[in-house]
């Protein structure tokens, strides 16, 4: 039995996953931060600020010696300032990096070592089309994921002879609680309804709508199917067309 371990894993993007996985029939360990959140999944968890290497090595030693070896570890974990270049501040940008980086830097290095014993496993990102483009008003989210979109690249490398494949998925607007508040943000800053600011989300999707959990969930499974043997080093758009 696969044991997956899922970063953010009790809302939103994590939880879809995390659900998606356990109906497999997978063994699945959720970390996070609130644990009100993560008992709602009614999965197995463990507490853990992705930030911190210490905890997440902590947490992964936990998840191995109650369900087994990681065969896949998904870095989800994710956080998102929306504001002028001119106005963010350089602790806007290390928090922005500690959590989008530097949380999947410390997934990844955790659970590796159980994956090249086995001579197999997955490693997945959940990036974002700001990890393949640029937007306006969220240069630093838009950095952090473009290095993690290059971090997927050049350990997917540096791991390919290893039977380990490396991946990121990159949605575009996925519907979860992170964009209800950046909603809540643009109706705040630029006094737009609600209703005209999903709209002007929508448009930027060429389908018109928001990405669904289902939608990310279905994408992550494949990676981690043997279908996606080959497919390593990819950053897989999942945005309608837009990229």
């Amino acid at each position: 039995m696969k044991h997956v371990v899922i970063t953010g894993g009790g809302t939103g993007v994590g939880a879809a996953i995390a659900q998606d996985f356990a109906n497999g029939g997978a063994a699945v360990t959720i970390l996070g931060r609130t644990e009100a959140k993560l008992q709602q999944q009614a999965l197995p968890y463990v507490l853990c600020d992705v930030t911190d290497d210490k905890q997440v090595r902590a947490a992964i030693e936990t998840a191995r010696a109650e369900r087994g070896p990681i065969s896949i570890a998904i870095a989800n974990a994710g956080a998102a300032h929306s504001l002028p270049f001119h106005r963010m501040t350089a602790d806007d940008l290390r928090t922005l990096t500690d959590v989008n980086l530097v949380g999947v830097f410390n997934l990844w290095q955790a659970a590796l070592p159980d994956m090249q014993a086995a001579g197999a496993g997955r490693l997945i990102a959940i990036a974002s089309t700001a990890g393949l483009k640029g937007y306006p008003y969220v240069s630093g989210y838009c950095a952090t994921k473009h290095a993690v979109v290059g971090l997927t690249r050049s350990l997917a490398v540096e791991l390919a002879a290893t039977g380990i494949t490396v991946n990121a998925v990159c949605p575009g607007f996925v519907e979860t609680p992170m964009l209800d508040r950046s909603i809540a943000n643009i109706v705040e800053k630029t006094g737009m309804s609600a209703e005209n600011a999903v709209k002007s989300l929508k448009k930027i999707n060429p389908q018109g709508r928001f990405i669904q959990v289902e939608d990310v969930a279905g994408a992550v499974r494949w990676l981690c199917s043997d279908a996606a043997n080959s497919v390593n080093g990819h950053a897989l758009s999942l945005s309608g067309g837009e990229i």
